[in-house]
């Protein structure tokens, strides 16, 4: 049994900030953990803005981006560690954020993967672990399943409410795992729309009405029929499902209230022949989706702390950079439909 002690650093499609993590991990035969501190810090306005809109730049000032958030991330880190006088870590083990993903043309790109990092925090650094599953045929997502498997075996299958609602789960021997559907990527939009940062407990959603004519479209869309390995990103988003809402000439406060109740639809239908499940993202706070949700499923819904609702991913993630420090596993193909199992990653030293 070894233990390490990782920096596990994470920034979704939701864009809430960026979430680290400084754990402890025993990694063996069997894999426990220990979250010692955890914080969000959130980004500008400024950021978010850039963020949101930089999947539709060209490659060349995409590349310029990466490099100052590179330099905004390096300032996150190293902000966590002084506030949090850490003084032990193995390395840090980073997600960056995703600004393409379109594995169908054999892209993913990940700002916040440079070897600059290393430099800026005088760390070790293991980062960038989608592009390679995409170069081998993959969709290069969803990554955290090898996560649910070791540290959260305890579940029958784990669900993550982000940006996008994810699943994970056993099945003959195989883990497999898929995007289930959008979640805060489109509540948050709707929400902003009416000065709100997102629906609070689903609090906007529960007082308006569901638009039948809009929740037979969006129930109606092809991603839904597919079988997985299947994954969900920005340009699917607004290609196939925003046009949809944006046309469908309603309130914010209606789409808002169709779109909660097309989410737990399709978040049940997953849970179909599953008994104990684990919830975590930040969808899980919306109160009125999760009674939807559970109102609608036989499954034993399970919460844990906030620190593991919130910050899951980010653990995950130090595991990730655990397993390619020790050239082990940390990519199922049965998950992203890749040639075969490897360990993914780069590693960068100051």
């Amino acid at each position: 049994m070894e233990v390490y002690s990782v920096i596990g650093v994470m920034s979704g499609t939701s864009l809430d900030g960026v979430d680290l993590v400084y754990c402890t991990i025993k990694a063996g035969v069997s894999f426990s953990f220990e979250i010692h501190t955890a914080v969000t810090y959130e980004y500008t306005d400024e950021w978010k803005h850039q963020l949101a809109n930089a999947h539709a730049l060209p490659l060349e000032r995409i590349k310029a981006i990466d490099l100052t958030y590179t330099q905004i991330l390096s300032e996150f880190i190293n902000r966590f560690i002084d506030e949090n006088q850490i003084h032990n870590v193995d390395f840090i083990a980073s997600h960056g954020h995703t600004v393409l993903h379109q594995p169908e043309e054999k892209l993913t790109y990940q700002i916040g993967n440079l070897p600059e990092l290393a430099q800026l925090t005088q760390i070790k650094v293991i980062c960038d672990f989608r592009v390679q599953d995409v170069e081998m045929g993959g969709q290069g997502a969803p990554l955290v399943p090898i996560g649910d498997r070791l540290l959260f075996g305890d579940y029958e299958a784990c669900v993550n409410l982000g940006g996008f609602a994810n699943i994970s789960f056993e099945s003959k021997g195989q883990r497999l795992a898929y995007d289930i559907c959008p979640v805060n990527k489109v509540l948050n939009r709707y929400a902003e729309f009416l000065g709100r940062d997102y629906d609070e407990g689903g609090q906007i959603a529960k007082a308006s009405v569901v638009n039948s004519t809009l929740l037979t479209k969006l129930n109606s869309l092809q991603y839904y029929s597919l079988t997985g390995p299947k994954s969900l990103g920005i340009e699917w988003l607004e290609a196939k499902f925003l046009p949809l809402l944006d046309q469908s000439g309603l309130k914010s406060e209606e789409i808002m209230a169709t779109c909660t109740q097309h989410f737990a639809y399709h978040i049940v239908k997953a849970l179909e022949g599953k008994q104990k499940i684990l919830f975590t993202g930040g969808g899980s706070f919306n109160t009125y989706m999760m009674d939807l949700i559970t109102s609608q499923t036989q499954a034993k819904v399970i919460l844990p702390s906030s620190e593991v609702i919130n910050y899951k991913e980010a653990l995950i993630f130090a595991l990730l950079g655990i397993l390619k420090e020790r050239d082990e596993i940390n990519v199922l193909s049965s998950v992203t439909g890749a040639l075969k199992d490897h360990s993914s990653g780069k590693i960068f030293c100051p």
